[in-house]
């Protein structure tokens, strides 16, 4: 990193980077939610579904890829191992065992839920002492709440198909 750039953080660039990693976490374990949860999804709006879920997956394998490249412009090193995930990660991970459409949809609701509280803590914390984390913050925060609009839509829509 540049010694310019990691002097400007007007705080604790160690903890910084300890809070990336967590997020980096994250966003691994979410992509692999997403990404698993399209392969299996069944039920009505299957097709959709599978279409919302690979794009969002895709948007947080954007994001890991977002947060590993801070914390390497901050001196640090993103975590090496996916065993470490399930110790650092926030939002944990919600194995998609049950199929149907309802239960993949509501799991992610509730991963996207975590994720915009982690990304507003975390641009709570860092604020302009960080502005180019809180900036990669907010880029991402937009995003997860685009997500759960999406998949809160969605469980509106297949909610109103089965009642009828």
């Amino acid at each position: 990193m540049g010694t310019k750039g990691r002097e400007i953080v007007g705080m604790d660039v160690d903890h910084v980077v300890e809070l990336l990693n967590r997020a980096f976490a994250d966003e691994w374990l979410a992509y692999y939610q997403y990404w698993l949860g399209a392969k299996i999804v069944a039920g009505p709006m299957k097709e959709a579904v599978i279409t919302e879920l690979m794009e969002h997956a895709a948007d947080e394998l954007r994001h890991a890829d977002m947060v590993s490249n801070r914390i390497i412009q901050l001196g640090g090193t993103p975590v090496t191992t996916p065993k470490r995930w399930f110790d650092l990660t926030n939002c944990g991970y919600d194995e998609p065992s049950d199929p149907f459409v309802r239960a993949i949809i509501e799991q992610n609701i509730k991963g996207e839920q975590c994720a915009i509280s982690v990304y507003h803590a975390l641009i709570g914390e860092v604020g302009f002492k960080d502005p180019v984390t809180y900036n990669m913050a907010v880029q991402i925060l937009q995003d997860e709440v685009e997500h759960e609009e999406d998949l809160q839509g969605m469980l509106e829509d297949l909610t109103v198909m089965l009642k009828r």
